[in-house]
């Protein structure tokens, strides 16, 4: 994270409203198992607020944003198109991917996949158990978000202080 982010309120606001589009994505995705487009677009459409209020720098940093992104959504496309991942987990991991730099990104991948992981089976151990078939929908949004807040704890206990002067 660029240097230029210590302090600053609408970095901090903007962080803090990304976490809530993760908890909205998590929880419509375990209500509907779906993230909507439009919370997806949001995300995506505010990353460059974010590039602007940090101090991103257009090359390398925006252009790095760009192709991270990019080169996740066709690798995430691709498991889309194998029927191994939501389209809606795919959008929100590229949108994500706008806003994280690489390694905090790779980060959430690993994260997110453990939690994932867990997830899948508790789902669908429960799944099976009521209803005797193996077809659960996992609502994989759930470790994503997670991740995402896991990866955005320190930003957002950061903004925390410099509002509440702690």
């Amino acid at each position: 994270m660029p240097r230029s982010m210590q302090g600053n309120t609408i970095v901090y606001g903007l962080v803090g409203a990304l976490a809530i589009a993760l908890l909205v994505a998590a929880f419509t995705d375990i209500r509907r198992r779906q993230i909507d487009n439009w919370l997806n677009a949001a995300i995506a459409l505010a990353a460059p607020a974010y590039w602007w209020a940090s101090g991103l720098s257009l090359w390398p940093g925006v252009a790095m944003q760009l192709g991270v992104a990019l080169l996740a959504f066709v690798v995430l496309a691709g498991l889309f198109a194998l029927k191994l991942m939501g389209g809606g987990d795919v959008k929100l991991l590229a949108a994500l991917a706008l806003w994280l730099p690489p390694v905090s990104f790779l980060k959430l991948l690993v994260i997110m996949s453990l939690l994932g992981g867990a997830l899948t089976i508790v789902v669908a151990a429960w799944h099976y158990t009521v209803t005797r078939r193996r077809d659960a929908k996992i609502p994989y949004g759930v470790a994503i978000a997670t991740a995402g807040l896991i990866i955005l704890a320190p930003m957002l206990e950061a903004g925390w202080h410099s509002v509440t002067g702690a």
